[in-house]
Order: structure tokens, then C-alpha cells, then sequence
């Protein structure tokens, strides 16, 4: 895994920079099984309505079906192959069990293809008493302090939903009754109930966020759509619009003409709200 620059054969090529892609299995197909039709909205609702503006466009994808629950306990798999994932920064690994059943999960910095040479964890297993191995999959009160998980689950059983990106990772700080407390990659401090699950080790491709897009086209070729400034508009379009010459004028605003930039949109009765010990800001 490493970082990929090239030759200045054109302005936009100068400061590119991407993946390498040296960590992936070569020659490893996608498992057809675990691959489903990926549909696309370009950021409209069931009305025909722009909702979520910058979306549109981008090369066609299929999705890769993730097992982010880990709920095959006890069942020991081999890493067949390391591979791309076009729909999210980290890589994911296939994982054929003992059992014969086929999963992807996300891959961990240290995950290595079953048999390969050179150190590193090439088996997984989901169970209370595994080692602490990048990949295997524990409850939280199992892990010890200090220890530095992903893929963490919010509610029991329910399948992970923090820490999924690449290069990110929250760390177990304390055990208290049936909470224990964890560093979010935000500086968040926050509470998940003791039998949720979390992933050993960091997610890969950790050096995702240094890679520069480059050019306009490589975010077209993602589905993002050009993001113009409201000041460079006219003030029918957005309420930064018009003035001579540059100009303020007021705080800024969505095109809607809400605050933004710090405005607080949640809600004080969430009901996750009480679970976090330390806000990130």
C-alpha cells in the first residue's frame, strides 16, 4: 500500500497523486454471490427533486455486499484475497469459512491472504475468546483497555456503523458496568453497551486522505457534481449573491437563507444524545 504520483504531462497531472494499489490480491475476481445491483439517485427524491445537491454523473458501480454484523461466531475463515471496493476508501477482504459459506468484511491494516509469506494475521474468527488479532471480531467487554478497534457496532446485533473509513479507528478507554467508553476518531468520547461488537485493529488503505483528486473530471468520475459558491451567484440564486466586486454582506446561510458553519441542526431529545460523555467540539 503506498501513494502513486505521476509525470507533469499536463497541468491537472502535476500535483495528482492516488493508490498505488500495491496491497490488493492480484488476478482476484469479485465473488458474483456477494455482488447486487447498485441503483442511483442523482440526489433526487420520489418526486423528481433535487434533495441532496453535487450528485450525479460518476462511473457505473456494483455493490459489494459487507458483512458489518460478524455474527458467524466460532467459524474460523481464511483470507482468500485482498480487494477494491468502489464504493467506499478502505479495502475489503474475502473471507472463505470453514464451513464453505463466503463473506466480505472490511480489511484491517495487517491482513494478509491466507498462505502468503511475511508476517501479519491470515485467518479471522468471530468469537469471545480470540486473540486480539487485526480482523478477529469481539464483544467490547472482551477487549482489553487501550486496545484500537473499528467497525463498531451502536446497538446490539444490529451490524457496525462506526469506523468504517479508511485509516480510522476508535480506542477502548474504560469499563464501567454495562458501558464502555470509546475515543471516536472525532476527539468524541462516547459510551456503547458492553455486548456490541467491534473489529481488532485499524481500517486499511490509511493513506486514502493524502491522495489529491487532481482535476475536475476525477470528481465527475466519483458522481460529484460541481459545487459553485453562493457569492459567485446572482441574488435570486442565493442570498451571498450580487454586490459589486467581492462582498459579505451577512453570515452565511444555506440557499434557504439558514445559518451555517456551526449552526447546530440536532435535535436535544436524541436518543444517543445521553450516551456521549465528551462532545468533539
Amino acid at each position: 500500500m503506498g501513494t502513486r504520483k505521476f509525470r507533469p504531462t499536463t497541468p491537472s497531472r502535476r500535483f495528482m497523486s492516488g493508490s498505488d494499489f500495491a496491497d490488493l490480491t492480484k488476478g482476484a475476481a469479485v465473488e458474483k454471490s456477494l455482488v447486487a445491483k447498485k441503483n442511483r439517485s442523482g440526489g433526487r427524491n420520489n418526486r423528481g427533486r433535487i434533495t441532496a445537491r453535487h450528485r450525479g454523473g460518476g462511473h457505473k458501480r456494483r455493490y459489494r455486499i459487507i458483512d458489518f454484523q460478524r455474527d458467524k461466531v466460532g467459524v474460523e475463515g481464511r483470507v482468500a484475497s485482498i480487494q477494491y471496493d468502489p464504493n467506499r476508501t478502505a479495502r475489503i477482504a474475502l473471507i472463505h469459512f470453514m464451513d464453505g459459506e463466503k463473506r466480505y468484511i472490511l480489511a484491517p491494516d495487517g491482513l494478509k491472504v491466507y498462505g502468503s509469506a511475511g508476517p501479519g494475521n491470515d485467518t479471522v474468527i468471530t468469537s469471545e475468546t480470540c486473540d486480539i488479532r487485526p480482523g478477529n471480531c469481539k464483544p467490547l467487554h472482551s477487549i482489553p483497555d487501550g486496545t484500537v478497534v473499528h467497525n463498531v457496532e451502536m446497538n446490539i446485533g444490529r451490524g457496525a456503523q462506526m469506523c468504517r473509513a479508511a485509516g480510522t479507528s476508535a480506542t477502548v478507554m474504560a469499563k464501567e458496568g454495562n458501558y464502555v467508553t470509546l475515543r471516536l476518531p472525532s476527539g468524541e468520547m462516547r459510551k456503547v453497551h458492553r455486548k456490541c461488537k467491534a473489529t481488532i485493529g485499524v481500517v486499511s488503505n490509511s493513506e486514502h486522505s493524502n491522495h489529491v483528486i487532481g482535476k475536475a473530471g476525477k470528481s465527475r468520475w466519483l458522481g460529484r457534481r460541481p459545487h459553485v459558491r453562493g457569492a459567485a451567484m446572482n441574488p435570486i440564486d442565493h442570498p451571498h449573491g450580487g454586490g459589486e466586486g467581492k462582498s459579505k454582506g451577512r453570515h452565511p446561510v444555506t440557499p434557504w437563507g439558514k445559518p451555517t458553519k456551526g449552526y447546530k441542526t440536532r435535535k436535544p431529545k436524541k436518543p444517543s444524545s445521553k450516551f456521549i460523555v465528551k462532545r468533539r467540539k
